[in-house]
């Protein structure tokens, strides 16, 4: 941090902003809504979801967003790094592109799939259970409490595949006469392993915590809230994602009757919400049986 500042001054930080900020939209919209869709198709019939396919929904979130990362990443890797270089001609993100051309932006692809299908299958699993602890005796969450949950589930999502995202790195930079080169992901571990030791595999953990987290939870928060708002149906359904649906306290409601519109049986669920709230004991009436008039047989 000290020697960008001292040597590229405040706008170093801020290298490689622009692909971000152009792809970062397509990208988390695709992320968000598979995880979403996934997870509703694993919905059960009270509203909650198996754990193998929390982590299923966000394996296959975190690996269908790999289509916009890699290109992103490659080009912000370079763009920063460009920054240390004072000799040279200007680097820009049209230069990289079409130095690397189509195929080069996907050079560390299999690195990428490595960090973001374990980031999302962890993340979205934490996210979704701090939410549940989170959520009011009604199930409503905050937005307070929306953010908190996603900044939390991105301390040990970002954390775990830091080995990954370091693998990533190395592969997508461009090396420099007398650097390393590697050839791909297997390659990588090795000559990393052999010639940094393991602690090389958690460089930048923090960095990545002190990103991702902030990043991750004003993301979620924002998603949830529009998703709230301005929601796209899947086939007339909803999609409930992650958001909590707590169990109907309410029992011994009478069965569905065809005969009736269902006013008894709201009314009847009504009035026992009302005595769950306040501790009520509501008088209960039953319908009598009607029972056949006899009449005198005519002399």
């Amino acid at each position: 941090f000290k020697k960008v500042l001292r040597y590229e001054g405040f706008f170093g930080l801020y290298r490689g902003l622009l692909p971000q900020l152009i792809g970062v939209a397509p990208e988390k919209a695709i992320k968000l809504t598979v995880n979403d869709f996934v997870r509703d198709k694993f919905t059960q019939r009270d509203g909650s979801i198996p754990l193998f396919a929390e982590i299923l929904a966000g394996g296959c979130a975190g690996g269908s967003q790999v289509i916009f990362t890699n290109p992103l990443e490659i080009v912000k890797i370079r763009l920063q790094v460009a920054g240390e270089i004072t000799t040279g001609p200007r680097v820009s993100a049209l230069t990289v592109m079409k130095d690397l051309g189509l195929f080069g932006l996907y050079k560390g692809a299999k690195a990428c799939f490595l960090r973001d299908i374990p980031f999302s299958a962890i993340y979205f699993p934490v996210y979704a259970h701090c939410k549940l602890m989170l959520a009011d005796e009604n199930g409503h969450v905050r937005g307070l409490n929306l953010l908190t949950a996603g900044a939390i589930a991105g301390v040990p999502a970002a954390s775990l595949v830091t080995p990954a995202d370091v693998i990533k790195t190395r592969l997508q930079v461009a090396a420099r006469a007398g650097q390393t080169t590697y050839s791909g992901v297997t390659d990588c571990f090795v000559k990393i392993l052999r010639e940094e030791g393991p602690s090389a595999f958690w460089k930048g953990a923090a960095a990545r915590v002190f990103r991702s987290s902030p990043q991750f939870g004003v993301t979620l928060l924002t998603y949830e809230l529009l998703q709230r708002w301005l929601y796209v149906d899947f086939g007339g359904i909803k999609p409930s994602g992650s958001e909590p649906h707590p169990k109907s306290r309410i029992s011994g409601l009478p069965p569905v009757n065809p005969d009736h519109l269902g006013g008894y049986r709201l009314a009847t669920a009504t009035f026992a919400g009302i005595e769950n709230k306040f501790g009520l004991s509501l008088p209960k009436f039953r319908a009598a049986s009607a029972t056949p008039v006899k009449t005198k047989a005519a002399a």
